[in-house]
Parts: C-alpha cells; structure tokens; sequence
C-alpha cells in the first residue's frame, strides 16, 4: 500500500466521478473534481470542488499543483485538456485512449486493426455519399451516426434502403457520418476491464444488457448466453487492453449474432453504467478497481458473490422506487441530482441473489 495516499483529481463531475470518489473515500484517498458545473453530483462527495471549464488552464494548473494523478470520468473531455495536464501531471487512461474513443470513425479502424470485428462500417461525408455508400454495402438496414459526441442514442437515427438521405443527413446535422451495417443480433452484451501498471487484469461479466430510447435500461449478470461466448469476450476487453496499454478501467460494448459471433461496437474509456452492479454483487467493485490503478495500486480480484440485475432509474422514476425499498437484496443508490428530465439517470437499482457456492463457471474467474 503506498501511504499517504495519493490525492485523485476526477476531470467531470457526474454519477461516475461521485461513485469514484465514494471508493476513493474507503481507501483513505482524497478527490478533487474538476467540472463546469457548479453542485454536480460528485462534487457532494469529494474533498473539493474545482469549477471552471476545461480550457482554462490557470485553474487547471492550481488542480494539478494539489494533486497527485488525474483521471476522468467521461470521454468528452476535450483531448488538448489532457495533454495540457499531462506537461505537470500522469493521467490514466492516457490521452491515446481518449483520442480513439473519441471519434466513431478511429474507434472501428483501431478495433479492426486490433483483431476485433465489427459491424461492417463506412465513413459519409455528405448526403449523396450517404446514398452512394450505403448502396455499395449492399445491406438492408443501416444506423448512421454522428462520428463524435454522440451518447444515449443521441446522434444517430435507422436509415433504411430508400429513406431520403438529404433530410437525414440535415436531422443529424454533421460534418461527417459514419454508416454502420444494422446487425440482427441475438443480444447486448459488455465486459469490463480494469488494468494496473504492472499489467495484471480484473474483468467483470459479460452482462447482459436491454435498452429503451438508445438508453441501458437493465444489466443482467450472468447473462444468459453460451459459456464459449463469454469466454470469448473476456478474451476481447483483454485483447483491447493489451493494445491500449491501458491503466485503468474501459469497457467494451458487443453484440451477439444469432449464430454465437461477436462484433466490438463501441469502447469506453472508463467505468460504465452496465458494471453499478458490480457495487453491490462484489467485493472489489469497478469504482475501486479504477480508483486503485490509476493511483499505482494492484488491482483486487473481483469475487463477484452474488448474481444480479441492475436497472436504471430514469427521469421520474426517481419517484417510483417504494417497491424497491420493500423488495429483498434491492440496493438504492440516487446521484444527487435535483433537475428531473426525461431519460436523465438519476440512480439505480441492483437486486442480488447470493450465489451457489457449489457452483463453478466462467463467472468465478
């Protein structure tokens, strides 16, 4: 254990920065956010509060001089940020990372590269090559997406064989879209990653996840799928790690085919609302696991001891949780956020069922 800890600063201050320095706040380390937004949900939690926007460097140089590593909660943090930070300061994931996932169009070549297959995939930079591409795929069905910022189903629409690609192009309102082949998958599925400094791995799931309007509703774990399958992507987020010589916590998103095959579709640079679960159901959950690699500490063995579903509380869901309250194994956790908005993740629920300790599968691992 390296004492006196490290002081964290979190670039971002939403539901993820707050549950980081929760975990943070167990191992004796102090968080420092750095947000835009003045009483964002972290900020209830950590030991300070720096508000400012992300260009401005006087007050990203006083964050820096009063701590010790710098992290980030979300991939929208702007790239020259980081590389600002990192002149004074190590940030983990590194601004490589951040770099890829940034930019829909580099995150598919970078997965392709690697070995991991995806949709099949191509770059529209105007409305008629939108209609000339998609016509050379030769598929029935598409999603075109918005190549940066896009999150929760926004920025991206179907688009079918015939649909008018001028008002699309002008609904999505972009530079540049990318076109991916529409999967008929059989499921939804991520893996989480955690890696420390020496290289040593703690992956969680696969779970199993349903989504409503483009937002995760619920993630299931086990999920219900082949044992050769989830197999097969833990060995990915592996493979991803490996290539991104990642310290810290990513996730990666899958799909299912219905014949067994898996193809990578996005990557995230950090802990994901598809592993809340992993709060309740383990006993090193992914908020630790990322506070303890980018402050130079092991990663801990997950020991996930119990199954769980994970849902969502959305909007005003927010005031329909007495069910819960009375439900066995149900766990509360609200982020703080007073504003009330349709889709707006306002907490979650994570009912866990202990697991059979007689039972040994790919989910002990």
């Amino acid at each position: 254990m390296i004492y006196p800890p490290k002081k964290l600063g979190i670039l971002g201050g939403g539901q993820l920065g707050r549950m980081s320095a929760i975990a943070a706040a167990r191992l004796g380390i102090e968080t420092h956010i750095f947000t835009p937004e003045e009483n964002a949900p972290a900020s209830h939690v950590a030991t300070r509060t720096w508000v400012a926007s992300y260009d401005d460097k006087k007050t990203l140089k006083a964050f820096c001089e009063q701590v010790d590593v710098v992290s980030y909660e979300f991939e929208n943090i702007p790239v020259d940020t980081i590389r600002e930070i990192q002149k004074t300061t190590p940030v983990y994931p590194d601004d490589r990372l951040l770099e890829v996932t940034q930019h829909r169009i580099t995150e598919k070549k970078f997965l392709n590269d690697i070995g991991l297959p995806t949709a099949k995939w191509a770059l529209a930079t105007s409305a008629k090559e939108l209609q000339e591409k998609t016509n050379e795929m030769g598929c029935s069905e598409y999603i075109i997406k918005t190549t940066r910022f896009g999150y929760d189903g926004k920025g991206q629409m179907s688009f079918s064989t015939g649909d008018d690609s001028k008002a699309c192009w002008k609904q999505l309102n972009s530079k540049e879209l990318i076109i991916e082949e529409k999967i008929d998958f059989a499921c939804e599925i991520s893996v989480i990653v955690a890696r420390d400094k020496l290289g040593q791995m703690a992956v969680y799931g696969p779970s199993l996840n349903e989504h409503k309007g483009g937002i995760l509703h619920k993630s299931t774990v086990p999920a219900a799928i082949p044992h050769e399958t989830a197999i097969a992507a833990r060995q990915k987020v592996e493979t991803l790690a490996e290539a991104v010589d990642l310290v810290g916590v990513l996730a990666l998103e899958l799909f299912v085919g219905k014949g067994g095959e898996i193809f990578a579709n996005e990557i995230a640079p950090r802990t994901h609302n598809s592993g809340h679960w992993t709060i309740d159901a383990c006993t090193a959950c992914q908020f630790q696991q990322h506070v303890r690699t980018v402050c130079g500490l092991p990663v801990a063995i997950p020991n996930r001891h119990s199954d769980a579903m994970m849902v969502n509380l959305l909007g005003s869901d927010v005031r329909k949780v007495d069910p819960w309250l009375e439900m066995r194994g149900a766990n509360i956790h609200f982020y703080g956020k007073t504003d009330i908005k349709d889709g707006r993740k306002m907490g979650h629920v994570t009912v866990i069922t202990p697991k059979d300790q007689q039972k040994v599968s790919y989910e002990d691992l």
